[in-house]
């Protein structure tokens, strides 16, 4: 896990690459009822707007109120394994940020079609299916590749904050 709030903004960017690439693609394919090249090019066309905002989304809201949650009602810094901090921690991470970008992919939508009466219809109807898809993804797939990735790049003590206090 990331050490210092660098750490976690590199992790960050990271991990949303990851998910949010992956995420996309899945509901492409959903919705044109496959895999295909032009799947993976709507994906990547609608990726980077998707990006930023899962990006601020995560940065400054849901990862504070998911690890927060996860410390306070699941597990224990100190008391608790790494891999059980990892497990809480990521699991927190993935119900509310399928809520938000189910929402943005359902408002998307509602631009393309101008049929913004189906907004909450549409939201609806993907929150499941993207927490299908979220959860394992992030557990079995994302979670440990970016964890084996970042840490591969930057070894533990490689990023020091500037003005951090030492103990």
């Amino acid at each position: 896990m990331p050490k210092n709030r660098r750490e976690s903004f590199i992790y960050t960017v990271m991990m949303c690459f990851v998910m949010v690439l992956w995420m996309s693609i899945y509901n492409v394919a959903l919705h044109k009822g496959g895999l295909s090249f032009s799947v993976l090019a709507d994906a990547w066309l609608g990726f980077p707007v998707a990006y930023v905002f899962a990006m601020c989304c995560d940065w400054f809201l849901v990862s504070g109120l998911a690890k927060g949650f996860a410390f306070h009602f699941l597990v224990k810094p100190g008391a608790s394994s790494p891999f059980c901090m990892v497990i809480a921690v990521s699991s927190c991470m993935v119900v509310p940020m399928v809520f938000i970008m189910s929402l943005f992919g359902a408002a998307e939508a509602c631009v393309r079609t101008g049929e913004w009466g189906t907004l909450l219809f549409i939201w609806a109807f993907n929150i499941p299916r993207n927490f299908i898809m979220a959860l394992p993804f992030q557990l079995l797939i994302a979670g440990p590749m970016v964890r084996f990735l970042f840490r591969r790049a930057f070894p533990e003590g490689s990023i020091v904050m500037t003005g951090e206090a030492k103990s």
